[in-house]
């Protein structure tokens, strides 16, 4: 919690030096009141006392209690600025340091935890700044000073107070002991919640394709029972504070007053007066003492889980990137040239490597198509080229250049890619199309509609409202087709030397993809092109083929070349076309 709290800017230490001062001020004047109450007490039974006399007192009471006022509505106002500050600073660097993950740190927390991390976790370090920082300050100034004020009244009355603390103490300490090892248990199973939530809104089609609702219905039954179940445990044991608390207040009360009768009874009447002066100053530091421990009772409520969650935290924001900014600037003697020199990878925690030694070398312009058997590691491969991965073996060069030494900005800016499944997000067909930058700069509306027209993304023409047509998130109100066709879209309007296709085109009819693949060829000039597929007709022209199976290099070549020397391309291509159709093409 410490460690995350040292995270405060300048303007929130100003602003948490501010709230402590101000708290130590309100427990000053509210510990002023008794004596004032025992002064009025005082004045009453003496002879000879002034009414102006009470009345003065009675009015410095009442400025104690509205300066106490003042001061707690201050307080709350600079407690709550701070948390909402501190919150929305720590979730920007939560965020921020999230965009730098690679996937292996992505799916070391997984996405899940990382949006609980993001919204619940930061709520409970919110909620006990803004709540907890008040009662943390007053409590401990609050107990101590009251102490000192009544240690030297009375030995038997001082005892009491301490029997009760002790009390209240011992109670504190076992519920800890028997809640604290829950709260971590609590957080996972938010993060499970979240995750299986998840899981049954993305897949909502698939769940109710297969009759599965029932099916997801006892999965989440199953992990919200387990949290309310372990959520009520706490509560249940955090139930026994409110009436302990309330048992020693009115024990301390009643005892007071036992003792004070006694202590009186037995006294002369010249220290009867003082007695009971005395008593009545007691019983409200007394109260004020046992209220101590109920604002220090709240703050073990919700330290507990603030900690845990303040560690969560911590966990995201200490992890450091595997994937690192190179040092190499300046222009490279290449252009659009990639090497892979005996490469090999292996996924994190994995025993096998998934790609075993792989070179081959692309010129400037070419188009080179990967094309296996599912499993056989084509994405993999392209992968690694924009660093979602670091190779675990050999290297992968770029212009000639490591791609481990190019700053990861200047990397992409060599890039347009293309993933698997499109992308699309929240906004018009223009956002989507001119998504991110280049070198600092977006794309202009002449790319844009030269990149539409290469894409073959004619139906744009005919939405109402054109390039400003709105797309839902996740593309939900276009199809599988006009997607692939926006996405391709983005990385023709991004001019990169290397384009990469990771099975863009799968959702294509034939006539479409062949027309576009023309279309590319023609508009992309110098670019290089790196096609991953399982269509044979999308990459029987290329001017390189390299064919992979289980992770290996099995053939390199043409199509005529493949059709000749390599079995695994053969029987891929008569799987899908004719023998004439491969002769013809």
């Amino acid at each position: 919690m410490f460690k995350l709290f040292k995270r405060f800017t300048g303007k929130e230490k100003l602003l948490f030096i501010v709230c402590c001062l101000l708290v130590v001020f309100q427990v000053d004047v509210e510990l002023k009141m008794p004596d004032y109450m025992s002064e009025i007490t005082r004045l009453i039974e003496t002879e000879g006392s002034t009414m102006s006399d009470i009345l003065r007192n009675g009015g410095y009471m009442l400025l104690c209690a509205l300066l106490s006022v003042i001061s707690m509505i201050i307080v709350g106002y600079l407690s709550s600025l701070l948390s909402a500050s501190f919150s929305k600073n720590i979730r920007k660097s939560i965020f921020s340091n999230v965009t730098k993950f690679s996937m292996e740190e992505i799916n070391k927390f997984k996405t899940s935890s990382l949006i609980t991390r993001t919204t619940n976790d930061i709520t409970q370090i919110e909620t006990i700044i803004s709540m907890g920082l008040q009662m943390a300050v007053k409590a401990p100034v609050m107990a101590i000073w009251a102490i000192t004020k009544i240690i030297n009244k009375s030995i038997a009355w001082s005892m009491l107070t301490l029997g009760c603390v002790v009390i209240l103490l011992s109670i504190v300490i076992s519920l800890m002991l028997a809640v604290v090892p829950k709260f971590k248990i609590v957080q996972k199973l938010v993060d499970k919640v979240n995750g299986v939530t998840r899981e049954n809104l993305t897949g909502i089609r698939v769940i109710r394709a297969f009759n599965a609702e029932k099916f997801e219905s006892n999965r989440f039954e199953d992990v919200n029972s387990e949290l309310t179940n372990t959520t009520l445990f706490i509560d249940k044991k955090f139930a026994i504070f409110d009436p302990a608390i309330n048992i020693a207040m009115h024990t301390l009360i009643l005892g007071v007053y036992i003792i004070g009768a006694i202590l009186i009874e037995n006294a002369g009447m010249s220290d009867k007066l003082t007695l009971f002066s005395n008593m009545i100053v007691f019983q409200s530091y007394g109260i004020q003492v046992i209220m101590s421990f109920l604002f220090l009772t709240m703050i073990f409520m919700m330290y507990p889980r603030s900690q845990v969650s303040a560690m969560r935290i911590n966990e995201v924001l200490d992890e450091v990137p595997n994937i690192k900014d190179g040092s190499h600037f300046g222009d490279t003697l290449e252009f659009g040239t990639i090497e892979f020199k005996n490469v090999s990878f292996k996924y994190p925690d994995a025993d096998e490597c998934i790609l075993e030694n792989i070179s081959f070398s692309v010129k400037e312009g070419e188009t080179v198509a990967f094309i296996g058997s599912t499993g056989s590691g084509k994405s993999t491969l392209i992968n690694l080229i924009p660093r979602f991965y670091d190779v675990t073996e050999g290297e992968i060069l770029i212009d000639g250049v490591n791609i481990k030494e190019y700053p990861l900005e200047d990397l992409y800016n060599k890039i347009g890619y293309v993933p698997q499944k499109a992308v699309m997000f929240t906004g018009s067909v223009k956002d989507n199309v001119i998504y991110g930058t280049k070198n600092g700069k977006k794309a202009s509306n002449l790319d844009m509609k030269k990149a539409l027209k290469v894409a073959q993304a004619d139906f744009v023409e005919k939405m109402e409202d054109k390039e400003k047509s709105h797309i839902a998130r996740g593309g939900t109100n276009i199809s599988g087709g006009q997607k692939q066709r926006l996405a391709i879209a983005r990385a023709v309007a991004r001019k990169p030397e290397i384009y990469i296709f990771d099975d863009s085109f799968s959702a294509l009819d034939y006539k479409t993809d062949l027309v576009l693949r023309k279309e590319l060829k023609k508009y992309t000039g110098k670019a290089t092109n790196l096609i991953v597929a399982q269509r044979i007709g999308t990459i029987m022209h290329a001017d390189k083929i390299i064919v992979l199976e289980a992770g290996k290099c099995v053939g390199m070549g043409t199509h005529k070349e493949l059709m000749k020397n390599c079995e695994v391309y053969k029987e891929i291509a008569l799987s899908q076309l004719s023998k004439e159709e491969l002769e013809n093409a």
